[in-house]
């Protein structure tokens, strides 16, 4: 009744060691399923079978006294990887996908997509002199090394290949799309698994703001570099908050945070918003106590556990935040400012991240060019600003912001007269002159140009 579309979050990578398949497979060397999981003798001391690491800590393999082999479990030794080199294991993952579909989901969200097939011939991943990150941060140890056969192995585009033929099949009667999750440590790395003629996953989720410094220059530089990574007729997307990272206002304050939301909102391509980060919450600090992530209890020290940005959604200023019952305790400790950050709160107050955030998204879906225009990088001279045209047709908008505290003037004279349209600080609109185009400290605007002739379309660089 409300249009919503049902994403389910597929994890293909590994089961449960609980799960009746690996129960069988672990039974014995013989048995239908043997193969099911990746399995490797020790070697002849006794150690496992190469160096793999695992992502939580420690070696990648665990021994299983009843096999007397090791298996294979990239994250927690609970989670062992299943061998997708199996035709048989292949067939009944797809399986799975085929029964959500029947069902009418709209697509699939794939876990660790890049996980999912590994060197056949399980050879050592070589050292990591220059220290250079895994993922997208420091990972501690893991970062020793430089994961080119436990991970990302390029028969993986055959399985993602399949993945997107199967939902293709589906697709008759309307769209169904698949995201991948997936860590590449560069654009032109990420931008494979769109598939070179676009047959593999719809969006392959694009986390390269994540971690970036946040000034003007980064973030201009990253998405001209997703912007010429693109295979042709391929579709964008960002992400700017996740289940992995600290929270957008926690990492860039409150003022800044509602820059990356205007950004996230008005860059080309398809934005992921993480729930919470419309409101504006912050990190919920965690007593040790109540510490729930086994990543952080895996490697200490090292400021790796995400139950800080996994609190529970406020949603009124009630106990629990409405969340829950109050004779419910969630599963993680929530904030004690509901009363201030909460979604009722916030609704009835006109200056709210929640209310910039509706504001933007009614923006979105009213300007054609900001849903599917083009974009072009604008030149200024102040290295604090970053400036973007969405163009589609004859609409055109200029994007203006400002990464600093301070005050910094623009001259955009190139696009004559411009109609502010909205200001990340709700208090201004109208018509300005862009030759002395003043953004406040902080301020981020979407202004509509007025002269069809500034808007060259087709180049994505000024």
């Amino acid at each position: 009744m409300r249009g919503l579309h049902v994403i389910l979050d597929y994890v293909p990578n590994h089961t449960s060691d609980q799960h009746p398949w690996f129960l069988e497979s672990r039974r014995s060397r013989h048995n239908p399923r043997k193969d099911w999981y990746i399995w490797a003798d020790s070697q002849s001391n006794g150690s496992p079978p190469n160096n793999w690491l695992s992502v939580f800590g420690g070696p990648a393999w665990s021994w299983d006294p009843i096999r007397k082999q090791y298996y294979l479990p990239s994250f927690l030794p609970q989670q062992p990887d299943l061998n997708w080199r199996h035709p048989e294991v292949r067939a009944a993952m797809l399986e799975i996908l085929r029964f959500w579909l029947e069902r009418g989901v709209d697509g699939f969200r794939i876990d660790v997509a890049h996980f999912l097939m590994k060197d056949p011939y399980l050879r050592d991943n070589p050292p990591n002199p220059s220290r250079t990150f895994a993922f997208w941060r420091s990972f501690g140890p893991y970062d020793n090394q430089i994961h080119l056969f436990d991970q990302g192995h390029p028969d993986v585009h055959h399985v993602h290949r399949e993945l997107r033929q199967l939902l293709g099949s589906y697709s008759r009667e309307r769209p169904r799309v698949c995201i991948g999750e997936l860590y590449r440590p560069t654009a032109g790395e990420w931008a494979t698994y769109y598939g070179r003629d676009l047959d593999e996953l719809h969006l392959p989720f694009n986390f390269l703001l994540l971690t970036i410094p946040w000034t003007a220059q980064d973030v201009r530089r990253i998405v001209g570099e997703v912007e010429a990574a693109l295979p042709t007729d391929a579709w964008p997307n960002y992400v700017l908050g996740n289940h992995d990272e600290p929270r957008v206002v926690s990492r860039l304050g409150p003022r800044q945070a509602r820059i990356a939301m205007l950004l996230l909102l008005t860059l080309r391509g398809t934005p992921t918003l993480y729930y919470g980060d419309e409101l504006g919450m912050q990190n919920v600090p965690i007593a040790a106590e109540h510490r729930d992530d086994r990543w952080e209890r895996n490697m200490p020290g090292l400021s790796l556990g995400r139950d800080q940005e996994r609190a529970p959604m406020m949603w009124e200023a009630s106990v629990h935040a409405g969340f829950c019952p109050p004779e419910t305790e969630p599963w993680l400790p929530m904030r004690h400012d509901a009363e201030h950050s909460s979604v009722a709160e916030q609704l009835a107050d006109p200056s709210s991240m929640l209310s910039l955030t509706r504001h933007l998204l009614m923006m979105r879906r009213s300007h054609l060019a900001l849903a599917l225009g083009s974009y072009r990088s604008v030149h200024t001279a102040e290295d604090d600003c970053f400036v973007y045209l969405r163009q589609y047709g004859s609409q055109c908008v200029l994007v203006a912001l400002n990464f600093a505290q301070e005050e910094r003037r623009l001259n955009v004279a190139e696009f004559g007269t411009g109609h502010i349209l909205l200001s990340t600080q709700l208090d201004r609109k109208g018509l300005i002159n862009l030759t002395h185009l003043t953004l406040r400290g902080d301020e981020g605007c979407i202004i509509a140009v007025s002269r069809r002739e500034s808007c060259p379309g087709g180049s994505t660089s000024c």
